[in-house]
């Protein structure tokens, strides 16, 4: 059996794959337990050597991405290379931490022992991966988990099973086994099943999601009964703080990459700039108009900046939050309510604790301005959310910057930068409801692999009994 995506803004199919069952999940995942066993004794430089045979595999393959990304999900071809570019990065990434692996000897009271501490693979780590950053967040779900000796299964987005596909027929083109680094492709209706039959089963030993926190608490809940461990990146509604002393210009550059690239459809994306009081007038102005320059369109378009959104529910969404927003006196300054997947960057002044944008993660091109009293007021509004993976704060004032970044309660934030910014080598994560746990780098290794304690006796022994 198959299912189609369709393209949102053609209408027309974008995309075939297969329709897997919950049974085929589970073969998937026997496959995946055989292939385990010699993956994870297999040397680090020969793990390194496929990892970054597989980071050439997916650049050669750029043309294709582009594709699949602008028909599956409405990119703009800008968006899909930015995430290929970075996704080679991450596979390279995680090639140079095959060698980086380490364990320690720890002193032993006991004369004679040699205590070690060894880092060892988990087992098959299972990753789902959403459709907003495909080959970005694709391909950390798998990159990393197999430079420490782990097989993978990579779980499709149903928004984009072609794109997340082609990340692992690059792997396999590259030299993997098939079952090293698998897919499970599935129509929507039958994506609770299939997940739930991964998570259950018991060779899966680790477990990473990214998308929504309402989705990742079921998937925790789940693992949970099985008491496994989840690395969780879950939801956001990221603030930048313009203060009074700010350089303004750099503050509108980055409050617009931040809140409209990609259509406003990323996990760290600014969707609270909240600006004091001093200079609320001033920004806004500057903001206003750099805004009105962003033109959206169809992504198939060469210099298209604002493709589509994914689908109309997303259209429907953000126009609920307009509604309630400017029904309770808000402004909106530029942009406003749509009809198409080709929505217009929005701006909306004068957004209190009262309406829902204030606190509702939109995942759409609009942004709330909040003005603030004073620094300390600015703060509070800030932490005045669920969430807490992103953050920014701009001042000419690099001490006070990272003052105010001290106590901001998020994974991430950035003094002088857009809440936008991931690399590989980084640990990325949130805290509160956007998760728990971190990719990149070394806190990656910390995260799929098994922390042992191992002793050796080297004298003979002395008990009290």
């Amino acid at each position: 059996m198959s299912f189609d995506r369709i393209n949102p803004i053609s209408g027309e199919i974008a995309s075939t794959s297969a329709a897997m069952s919950a049974a085929d999940a589970r073969a998937t995942a026997d496959r995946a337990a055989g292939a385990f066993v010699t993956w994870s004794q297999t040397g680090p430089n020969t793990r390194r050597q496929l990892l970054n045979a597989a980071a050439d595999a997916l650049q050669a393959r750029k043309d294709d991405f582009v594709r699949a990304m602008t028909a599956e999900i409405g990119a703009t071809a800008s968006w899909a290379m930015f995430n290929l570019s970075l996704a080679v990065g991450m596979m390279r990434e995680a090639a140079a931490l095959t060698t980086q692996i380490t364990g320690d000897v720890i002193p032993s009271d006991k004369p004679g022992c040699i205590s070690l501490a060894l880092r060892e693979p988990a087992g098959v780590v299972l990753g789902i991966a959403p459709w907003n950053a495909p080959i970005i967040l694709g391909v950390r779900a798998i990159a990393v988990p197999l430079a420490c000796g782990n097989s993978v299964i990579l779980k499709a987005s149903e928004m984009c099973p072609r794109t997340h596909s082609l990340i692992v027929e690059s792997c396999v083109a590259a030299g993997f086994s098939q079952d090293v680094v698998s897919i499970v492709t599935n129509q929507p209706a039958d994506a609770a099943q299939v997940v739930g039959e991964l998570i259950d089963h018991p060779a899966v030993r680790r477990i990473n999601f990214t998308g929504s926190t309402t989705v990742g608490k079921i998937v925790a809940k789940r693992a949970a009964e099985s008491l496994k461990p989840c690395l969780l990146e879950l939801g956001g509604k990221a603030p930048l703080i313009v203060l009074e002393d700010a350089d303004l210009d750099e503050a509108v550059k980055a409050a617009a990459f931040g809140a409209f690239m990609n259509q406003g459809q990323i996990c760290m994306s600014t969707e609270r700039i909240i600006v004091v009081a001093a200079v609320a007038e001033a920004f806004t102005d500057r903001f206003v108009a750099k805004t009105q320059t962003l033109q959206a369109g169809d992504p198939r378009a060469a210099n298209t900046e604002l493709g589509a959104v994914v689908d109309q529910k997303t259209v429907n969404h953000v126009n609920r939050l307009l509604d309630d927003a400017t029904g309770r006196g808000a402004n909106v300054l530029c942009g406003g309510k749509a009809d198409s997947v080709v929505m217009p960057a929005t701006i909306v002044a004068g957004v209190t604790p009262e309406m829902n944008i204030y606190r509702d993660e939109s995942f759409g091109p609009v942004v709330g301005i909040i003005v603030a009293k004073n620094e300390g007021d600015a703060i509070r509004i800030a932490n005045d959310t669920q969430y807490g993976l992103s953050a920014a704060v701009f001042t000419r004032d690099a001490v006070r910057g990272l003052r105010v970044a001290r106590q901001i309660r998020s994974g991430m934030c950035h003094i002088n930068g857009p809440t936008v910014h991931d690399e590989p080598q980084m640990p990325f994560g949130g805290v509160r409801a956007s998760g728990y746990g971190r990719f990149g780098g070394k806190a990656g290794i910390e995260q799929f692999t098994e922390l042992r304690w191992i002793t050796l006796e080297t004298q003979p022994g002395h008990f009290p009994i």
